[in-house]
């Protein structure tokens, strides 16, 4: 089991961390949710043995991982991290650069678990390609695969879908979650990705300015966001009065999603007048004004401009 007490954690005068505390159990998933710049990849990198943590631990199995500064080479042997800068050798083939990681005791074996690990993440037709003729994205599924090589206990992802094509990312993310959970690895993803942390997460910290702004099940996350900043996560929300919904006096807000709100048959307090509707596939998101304030909401068919609108919570909601 991991467990990560970081106090604070600064470089120079700058805190980057402050207060982060949480533990991991073999075979889990937690992913770091956070904007550009919040800390995310720190994080990792504090707990990979990068950077060296002086107001805090990190313990794996009652060990304390003691950093950099007590060690010959930076990094844990059971770990692995998969970093935006990919830890690949571009002079090489795709086999090579997998091979590297491998005992090279037994060459069936080894020409076996290459094979596996390009079927994982779907590169089998480039196993003889040198890595400098592949694209962005390629490349970091070669990165991928050469961290699953010697199955590490803990594997550390660093955006690690952010090149790749939208159509075979889906089904990528299914495979390598998918086989972490099989091979009981568990696994930090640092992301922005919303829709990745709740398909494949057991938990998310979301972060904000460097510390703890929600922990919980992916289920928990998005049942208990209260601020336009948490919402924003999860696509375009609103902030409304409470008391719009009910006949309750107060003064508090709300974050209501797009698909909670219907259009009512009947006058409601929130009277929008619509200014664009955008095709979504399933349904319209429909912008519009309340009060002087951005308002969004889903819509079946298409909502003309001008158009005035009494919202009211939907049923199921």
């Amino acid at each position: 089991m991991l467990k990560v007490e970081i106090d604070s954690f600064s470089y120079s005068e700058k805190t980057i961390l402050k207060n982060i505390h949480f533990t991991l159990k073999p075979g889990k998933h937690l992913s770091i949710l956070g904007e550009s710049g919040c800390g995310k990849s720190t994080l990792l990198h504090l707990v990979y043995g990068l950077l060296h943590l002086e107001n805090g631990s990190i313990f794996f199995n009652e060990k304390k991982l003691l950093g950099p500064t007590k060690t010959l080479i930076p990094g844990e042997p059971f770990m692995k991290l998969v970093a935006q800068k990919f830890n690949i050798m571009p002079f090489t083939t795709v086999a090579e650069n997998l091979g590297s990681h491998l005992s090279r005791l037994n060459e069936e074996k080894d020409e076996k678990r290459i094979d596996d690990l390009l079927e994982a993440v779907e590169m089998e037709a480039f196993k003889n390609t040198m890595v400098k003729n592949l694209s962005g994205g390629q490349k970091q599924r070669v990165a991928l695969a050469k961290a699953l090589a010697n199955e590490p206990e803990i594997l550390l992802l660093d955006e690690p879908f952010s090149n790749i094509d939208v159509f075979r990312k889906n089904k990528l993310q299914r495979k390598i979650f998918n086989y972490l959970k099989e091979n009981n690895i568990s696994c930090i993803t640092a992301t922005h990705d919303s829709e990745e942390a709740l398909a494949f997460s057991d938990q998310i910290l979301m972060l904000k300015n460097g510390t703890e702004e929600l922990f919980g099940t992916p289920e928990f996350i998005y049942k208990n966001v209260a601020t336009k900043y948490q919402a924003g996560f999860f696509g375009d929300a609103n902030l409304l009065p409470k008391n719009l919904f009910s006949s309750e006096e107060t003064s508090e807000k709300m974050v209501v999603f797009p698909h909670q709100l219907e259009i009512s048959d009947e006058k409601t307090a929130l009277e929008v007048i619509v200014k664009k509707s955008y095709f979504k596939g399933t349904h319209f998101l429909v912008e519009a004004t309340f009060k002087d304030e951005t308002i969004f909401f889903n819509s079946s068919i298409s909502l003309k401009k001008g158009k005035l609108c009494s919202l009211k919570i939907s049923e199921k909601d």
